[in-house]
């Protein structure tokens, strides 16, 4: 039986309250959606920050204060801080971010750190501290051409040969917003054997795409940063219970999720 791993997704940098009534927005409450999920079988957790007004922020403070929260509360889940731009921030803000938090893992969309790939100097510089420091980088690409020109900057050095984890967004930059399974295919044409990849895919087909990057050997980030539907078009509750469908559907097919340590150990990521 294989181990998956299941990354939960509960907030993102866009939606409010206004889209769901239990997104969570507040440390205390994103802090309570990610127990909620770890208990439904989520071994770890992509975590974004909010401000006053619930806007997006790359905050040291909040994200400290997060962190904290979570070794107190949910100690066996992983978490993974965001660097996302969202418009608002650049390349060097999100890097600053990184470097003061030092977190034990962060996502980085490559298109940003390289300013849409022409600073590969400056990539290759920031990825070199995340190595020396032990910070584990899920690089984040939304097209089977970025997935090249992350391999090619591996074979160039610009990325060390040991970053192996990335994320294939699916469905971001569809005009519905909506994901489909076969927007895969493109990210399978290459040769993922040594990558730990995961998908997580917007809109109400998620389900049915991390499913299929499971089945070809990835695993998934799901939650309501990406979609608010169950499979069967409901609405659901939170993320938690998107994690639980998932992994319900999972046992029929003879795949378990992945615990916290096991996680760790399969991604290489450095003890708190």
């Amino acid at each position: 039986m294989r181990d998956a791993i299941i990354m939960a997704a509960p907030n993102g940098a866009r939606k409010t309250k206004a889209d769901h009534a239990t997104l969570p927005v507040s440390i205390v409450d994103t802090v309570s959606e990610a127990a909620l999920c770890h208990a439904a079988g989520a071994s770890a957790l992509h975590a974004h920050v909010r401000g006053s007004q619930d806007e997006h922020l790359l905050d040291v403070g909040l994200y400290r204060e997060l962190l904290q929260e979570m070794a107190t509360r949910v100690p066996d889940m992983l978490v993974q801080v965001t660097s996302e731009a969202v418009g608002i921030y650049t390349s060097a803000q999100q890097v600053e971010c990184i470097k003061a938090l030092n977190p034990q893992m962060a996502s980085m969309a490559l298109r940003e750190i390289s300013s849409d790939f022409t600073e590969p100097e400056y990539t290759r510089q920031f990825f070199a501290w995340c190595l020396q420091n032990d910070v584990h980088i899920q690089h984040i690409v939304y097209s089977a051409e970025e997935l090249q020109k992350f391999l090619d900057y591996r074979d160039a050095g610009i990325i060390p040969a040991s970053h192996r984890c990335i994320l294939f967004v699916l469905g971001r930059y569809r005009a519905d917003f909506q994901s489909r399974v076969d927007d895969l295919t493109p990210f399978l044409q290459h040769d993922l054997d040594a990558l730990d990849w995961f998908v997580c895919a917007f809109g109400h087909q998620e389900q049915q795409c991390v499913l299929a990057a499971i089945e070809a050997g990835g695993h998934a980030r799901i939650g309501f940063e990406n979609n608010l539907y169950l499979p069967n078009g409901e609405l659901a509750e939170n993320t938690a219970e998107l994690v639980s469908s998932l992994v319900e559907t999972l046992a029929e097919r003879e795949c378990r999720p992945a615990s916290g340590e096991q996680a760790r150990q399969l991604l290489g990521v450095r003890n708190a």
